[in-house]
């Protein structure tokens, strides 16, 4: 394998890039100063007439309230649902009984996820914000702000601060009462640089820019958390590579769209430990032989019918493995990028901020 200085991407060291390296000291770094902010969020989700947690959030951030869902559901058994944010336009708003409302955006700029955070407080509902700037509206809505502290990241996609809402919000669990994550929340550095130091040696690629069958299409897979990973590393792909991909929860694809994965396409699988490996196994035989390429995120002893395995430590639980499973995808989406000859850190059509309503 490459050294600790080799480059992750096929040339002078994009904005992508850098920011995609600077994953473990960014999450080492809010780690050590932000567990009262954790604490105060970890009131607000446990206080008394809470019985439900709705997150407003959109792009990556809308991939980082899919995790939490999950992961509130897992660990703490809070109902959790994501909003429908234009439902809250123009003062307009769904009620919000029993409910915390939490608002994720790296910017904070986001009208339509501000308005939801907005009519809570108007309904009298405790909120929070998880953002990258406690300056924004955002926090200036909100009874609680967690700040992720990644730094300007100059890079149209998300890639620090995804990784750094995630640790966010499993803090955030821990502190409502899941002390049994804060190990894993401890190791979370150390992992990311693991995971990234994996995908350096430029001979095995987590994905082929030079294969014809990423054009064909390609499909991420993953189930609870996973599927939030799996969800953000399609959006990553499509936007620094401009390559067709989709994700699903995998009953979500046997419900019909697997139908769709031709011979000649590839598929992004990621073999959450949530679930046997026999489990990943018939997925990945399944669409093996039906001709699709499959690259699986899988522990380091676990054995698939993939075209290639991109290896994680042993013995993670399904939380921790389906948070450092996300660095394999940003690799990839920047070597594809790179080898499609596109500007990874400023893709067409995207703006770092965009303001929906």
């Amino acid at each position: 394998m490459s050294g600790p200085d080799a480059a992750l991407g096929g040339g002078e060291r994009s904005l992508l890039e850098q920011e995609i390296l600077e994953q473990p000291s960014v999450l080492a770094r809010r780690r050590a100063s932000t567990e009262e902010h954790a604490r105060a969020a970890g009131r607000v989700l446990t206080a008394e007439g809470v019985s439900h947690v709705v997150i407003a959030a959109r792009g990556s951030s809308d991939n980082a309230a899919r995790y939490a869902q999950y992961l509130f559901g897992s660990q703490l058994r809070l109902a959790t649902y994501l909003a429908a944010p234009s439902l809250f336009a123009d003062g307009r708003g769904t009620g919000l009984d029993g409910a915390a409302v939490l608002g994720i955006s790296q910017s904070g700029q986001s009208p339509d996820v501000v308005a939801v955070l907005l009519a809570a407080r108007a309904q009298d509902r405790p909120t929070v914000a998880v953002t990258n700037d406690p300056s924004s509206p955002l926090a200036a809505a909100a009874d609680v702000v967690v700040p992720l502290m990644a730094g300007a990241e100059r890079s149209v996609a998300a890639t620090k601060s995804y990784t750094a809402t995630l640790a966010a919000l499993v803090q955030i669990t821990a502190a409502a009462g899941a002390d049994q994550l804060r190990d894993g929340l401890d190791r979370l550095p150390e992992l990311v640089g693991t995971a990234i130091d994996e995908c350096r040696d430029p001979t095995t690629p987590p994905l082929d820019p030079a294969a014809g069958s990423i054009l064909a299409g390609l499909t991420t897979v993953g189930r609870g958390t996973g599927y939030a990973t799996a969800a953000e590393t399609a959006l990553k792909i499509r936007e620094v590579a401009g390559v067709r991909a989709e994700s699903y929860a995998l009953p979500d694809l046997l419900h019909g769209p697997i139908a769709a994965n031709l011979a000649g396409s590839e598929a992004w699988v990621i073999a959450s430990p949530s679930y046997p490996v026999a489990y990943w196994e018939q997925l990945a035989a399944r669409m093996t032989a039906e001709g699709v390429r499959v690259t699986a995120v899988a522990g380091e002893r676990d054995v698939l019918s993939a075209y290639r395995v991109l290896r994680l430590p042993r013995g993670l639980p399904p939380w921790l493995f389906d948070l450092v499973a996300v660095v394999p995808g940003q690799v990839a989406a920047l070597r594809l990028g790179e080898a499609r000859g596109l500007d990874v850190d400023a893709p067409r059509g995207l703006a770092k901020v965009t303001r929906t309503r």
